[in-house]
């Protein structure tokens, strides 16, 4: 049937060309169709290497950027509490210094009370001696004056207008 189509002729030569084809076939296989597809494997596998380790690069980087922030976390963290633990330390030696300075205020406070105590006593221990020196130099002179009535009582006057300025001096 293929020979009254004229297309293809049945004889030696379809035979050759079909072996020269086999032939040809082989020949591309062993030195063309193996090198490419070795060269594309490796190629392939490069690609593919790159690619995994392009991979794990961003999870190592992520991991790193997520212990980076977990540490920033932790930092502010720490930071947070020892600026609470200074504010503390800070007030609770404000509230000491108070405590002392009061302390010491009140203390000041009862020494000037006593020592202006002591010093009212000495006061008024000055002024009765200087009030009895007084009272016995105005004996001593009422004693030698003679006993006039009108001169006694001038006397006593006197001496109370005395007694009375060296009082309000004080």
């Amino acid at each position: 049937m293929l020979e009254r189509l004229g297309l293809v002729n049945v004889d030696a030569t379809l035979f050759i060309m079909l072996i020269n084809i086999g032939i040809l076939y082989f020949v591309l296989k062993k030195f063309l169709f193996k090198p490419v597809t070795a060269f594309m494997d490796k190629r392939s596998k490069g690609i593919e290497d790159s690619i995994k380790d392009a991979e794990n690069k961003v999870k190592d980087a992520e991991k790193y950027k997520n212990n980076y922030l977990d540490k920033l976390n932790n930092a502010q963290i720490e930071r947070k509490e020892i600026i609470d633990k200074a504010v503390y330390n800070a007030n609770l030696k404000a509230d000491n210094i108070l405590k002392e300075a009061k302390s010491e205020a009140s203390a000041l406070k009862v020494k000037a009370d006593k020592d202006i105590e002591l010093e009212r006593k000495k006061a008024y221990n000055d002024v009765k001696s200087e009030i009895s020196s007084i009272a016995i130099m105005a004996a001593s002179k009422v004693l030698e004056s003679e006993v006039d009535e009108k001169k006694n009582s001038e006397l006593i006057n006197k001496f109370i207008e005395e007694v009375g300025e060296v009082k309000w001096q004080n």
